[in-house]
């Protein structure tokens, strides 16, 4: 059964919450009930950090419907996005020297694999990456060997094989790469996101949260798939959305409601008594 009751004494004094298959609905928006939450936690002065796996790119559209303020946690980690400032306000990067040798190594012992960029200047892509995609094979994407579009801004390396399941795949690229880097999974499709070592949404949110002068257990989070693990783990309460992945319920403290039930939302209004309708 979902749970949807808070399970502390005290409230939390940060929410952390994924997007996809967490906060938006399946077709992508933020409904006016979980707009009207986060905007009476912004009245309360309780500070929400959107933590996504999406590239700043893909984000514009959400900033005003997600409050057109705060702070961003976006690329699993790679980057803290300034959105009243629409701007970068730190980047994790992968020295290219290691993004290089980690690209190499799981090229020969996964033939097929192919990579993109998410870099802190925008995207770039092998040719042969996904070329069905509009946005990938759009004229000002920058295209060529890894070698070509490497350099020192990439904050995730994205691995795709079009013949391999997005598990199998995942768990073959954790085998190769090691402790040199962060691999996870967060796509329905074969797609490998690879962040610096020591990178993920967590450490990231630690560091964040620090600032703010809060801990681990004034953290109230919410995720759906593997990739939202570190952060789920970290988080003094955490919630899985009931559609998330079974190693993501087993992990988190609570199950909140399906997300497109509200499920953030619905939780976050008895956590916090904020009676939104």
């Amino acid at each position: 059964m979902v749970e949807v009751r808070a399970e502390r004494a005290s409230k939390p004094r940060l929410v952390a919450t994924d997007l996809d298959g967490t906060l938006l609905h399946t077709d992508g928006t933020v409904t006016a009930r979980t707009r009207a939450v986060l905007t009476a936690l912004d009245d309360l002065g309780v500070p929400v950090v959107f933590t996504t796996g999406r590239p700043i790119r893909w984000m514009e559209a959400l900033w005003e419907e997600v409050g057109g303020h705060g702070l961003a946690i976006c690329s699993n980690g790679g980057i803290v996005y300034d959105v009243a400032q629409r701007a970068v306000r730190t980047a994790r990067t992968i020295p290219a020297d290691v993004l290089l040798d980690v690209g190499a190594a799981i090229r020969s012992a996964i033939p097929g694999s192919t990579f993109a960029l998410e870099k802190t200047t925008g995207f770039a892509r092998e040719h042969d990456f996904m070329p069905r995609l509009k946005v990938n094979a759009a004229p000002d994407v920058p295209s060529g060997t890894l070698e070509e579009i490497a350099d020192d801004t990439v904050v995730k390396l994205l691995a795709r094989h079009e013949e391999i399941g997005p598990e199998d795949y995942w768990r073959r690229v954790e085998e190769v790469v090691g402790q040199r880097v962060v691999p996870t999974w967060s796509s329905v499709g074969t797609l490998v996101e690879i962040s610096a070592a020591g990178v993920t949404k967590a450490s990231t949110l630690a560091s964040l949260a620090a600032e703010l002068g809060a801990g681990p257990q004034d953290v109230i989070a919410f995720g759906d798939m593997p990739n939202d693990l570190p952060l789920l783990e970290w988080a003094g309460t955490s919630y899985a959305m009931a559609n998330a992945h079974p190693s993501v319920i087993e992990l988190a403290d609570h199950t909140a409601p399906h997300h497109d039930d509200d499920g953030v939302a619905t939780v976050l209004d008895r956590v916090f008594g904020l009676s939104v309708g």
